[in-house]
């Protein structure tokens, strides 16, 4: 029986058929991983994320794995690398600002312990359950933005963060159509988030 599928999914693309049956919605506790996220998640304004999955094998590369210790320490010369690598999206405003994002992320974990820490904080590790709709924001995902806005972090809007806390599992937003569509009821807790 075939599996079925958000109907934002491009099944004609492996890749994009891969993140949505593997990634998008699942717990992610990883501050690396969760970095990568959040910036491409910056990149992807006024593009689709398919483009940005599609890149971003390319990404890693030129981000160094996205380690957020070596891309805190980028410089101008990065920059023009970056600028001038046609495998990602080269746009020099979230490029810096992917910089500076980056060092916020370091003064945050130095405060807050993890990211995974601080980002599960806000719902007490307990995952919403909210069926995908086409809102694109919510009052956790404003509450959110604005905290990061504070904290020094560019390219964390609240539509940017909505879209980060879906991809990362914090709102579990399959559609009704899915196979991998939320349970019943408001709030599932995750046995194996300590947050709370």
């Amino acid at each position: 029986m075939e599996r079925k599928r958000c109907k934002w999914v491009n099944l004609s693309n492996p890749l994009y058929v891969a993140y949505h049956d593997n990634e998008w919605g699942k717990p992610l506790h990883d501050d690396q991983q969760l970095f990568e996220l959040l910036i491409l998640e910056g990149f992807q304004a006024g593009l689709s994320w398919e483009t940005i999955l599609n890149k971003r094998e390319n990404f890693r590369k030129a981000f160094k794995g996205f380690d957020p210790k070596v891309v805190a320490n980028f410089g101008t010369d990065d920059v023009e690398r970056l600028m001038n690598d046609k495998e990602i999206v080269r746009n020099r405003l979230k490029i810096v600002d992917s910089i500076i994002s980056a060092k916020a992320f370091l003064k945050l974990q130095a405060t807050e312990g993890s990211f995974d820490h601080y980002i599960w904080s806000f719902t007490h590790g307990k995952t919403i359950n909210e069926p995908y709709t086409l809102r694109t924001t919510s009052e956790l995902s404003d509450k959110i933005s604005k905290d990061l806005k504070r904290r020094g972090f560019k390219f964390v809007g609240s539509t940017i963060i909505y879209s980060f806390l879906q991809a990362m599992g914090i709102i579990n937003g399959h559609g009704k159509e899915c196979d991998d569509k939320p349970p019943v009821g408001d709030q599932m807790l995750h046995s194996n988030v300590a947050h709370t």
